[in-house]
């Protein structure tokens, strides 16, 4: 479900996303009045760079909706109103630890981002609508050349749900944490030793374009390599990378059944997916048509959107990210009931999405969020707790 909810987010994306009911989920929980108004964040530099770090915690506030940043205190502040074109935002940085340091601020009851950089302040502007986050795939965009990543979370009064994400790129690496109220901590998001550097290396080994992932600065210093989904748009894959794939599935199932169990706690709902006329149709136990897909093109599958929709429903949405996992996976081919959760069976096929194959690989527990519905099966890089005591955000070397 956080999945969805992140793949709404990216849908919107593309040159002017608004920071809206970013990993909404949490905000959806019934409020027990558990957690305070806000959790300490602990943030730690064990990147090894000497570059100044700038911090950004910007959100929505969900006691009123209003969108808007909060200060190292965790306090709120609603951005002005913008124009357009876009009119710079107020200046919402936080000066982040120095190397080997660390620094504690507080997070309040957010559905939001907290945003790093370094060596440079991030450039945010805000329109009519709210405010527009960076879009690096667009090479005019202020912050193409800026070192930076960010993460998301909810905190509400059932909890806090802290991800590190790869959705939209894989950039400078930092890991998140949580300490439960019995003084233990879960963390996620660290890479192996030398895996970042490791992740551009195999990007630049694969052939079919995944090499132009990567974006530099002008002097050739390594900034990210951009999700498919943007690699699409950009133009460093081909329209027709994942065609054969999409084929061989289409062609499967007009004569074998797919069968979707969507729910882990309701094992009885299923639904049956077969291709007629070019249309995979879904129909429920009863026999009847519940929902349609036109076959999905490289686009759909890797942004989990367009022709693999997943509206917040209990029909189409959740066979959608069912579909979504097992295209970006690669797993339709080999396993007719979906969705298939086990890591050994992902990425096998040569036709797969190499980058969330890459990331995953070189993650110290296995977990990322590689693609909008990566937590379908649990897979995603998400700690959470009912009673946070702490939050921890950990930058980590680039190496």
């Amino acid at each position: 479900m956080l999945g969805r909810l992140r793949h709404q987010l990216l849908a919107t994306a593309a040159t002017a996303t608004l920071l809206g009911g970013l990993l909404a989920l949490g905000a959806a929980q019934p409020a027990s009045g558990a957690v305070p108004a806000t959790i300490p964040l602990k943030l730690t530099n064990n990147s090894g760079r000497a570059d100044a770090v700038y911090v950004y915690n910007l959100g929505t506030n969900l006691a009123t909706g209003q969108q808007g940043w909060a200060d190292a205190n965790g306090a709120f502040h609603a951005w002005p109103a913008g124009g357009n074109p876009p009119t710079p935002a107020p200046d919402a940085s936080i000066p982040g630890p120095a190397a080997g340091q660390s620094k504690t601020i507080r997070m309040p009851k957010f559905s939001g981002r907290v945003y790093f950089s370094y060596g440079q302040k991030l450039d945010f502007r805000l329109t009519t609508g709210g405010l527009v986050q960076p879009a690096v795939q667009n090479p005019s965009d202020p912050n193409r050349n800026i070192l930076f990543n960010w993460s998301e979370y909810t905190l509400n009064d059932s909890g806090l749900w802290l991800n590190s994400t790869q959705v939209d790129m894989f950039s400078a690496p930092y890991a998140v944490g949580v300490q439960r109220s019995d003084g233990t901590t879960i963390n996620t998001g660290h890479l192996k030793s030398g895996g970042y550097n490791a992740v551009f290396n195999r990007l630049r080994a694969q052939s079919g374009g995944w090499a132009g992932l990567i974006q530099t600065r002008p002097d050739g210093t390594v900034l990210r390599a951009l999700s498919p989904a943007y690699g699409l748009e950009t133009g460093a894959l081909p329209a027709s990378v994942l065609d054969d794939y999409i084929n061989r599935v289409w062609q499967k199932y007009a004569t074998t059944t797919l069968t979707v169990t969507p729910f882990t706690d309701q094992p009885n709902t299923k639904y049956f997916g077969r291709v007629s006329g070019g249309v995979m149709n879904f129909t429920n136990s009863a026999g009847a048509t519940v929902t349609s897909f036109q076959k999905p093109d490289a686009s759909s599958v890797f942004g989990c959107h367009k022709l693999l929709d997943a509206p917040n429903d209990q029909v189409r949405g959740p066979i959608s990210r069912t579909l979504c996992a097992g295209f970006n996976r690669s797993t339709l081919l080999t396993n007719p009931n979906q969705p298939d959760t086990s890591s050994a069976s992902f990425y096998q096929d040569a036709i797969t999405n190499h980058y969330a194959r890459v990331i995953h690989d070189r993650m110290a527990d296995g977990k990322a969020y590689a693609f909008a519905f990566d937590d379908v099966g649990n897979h995603e890089s998400l700690v959470h707790d009912g009673d946070p005591q702490q939050a921890y955000l950990t930058l980590d070397p680039l190496n």
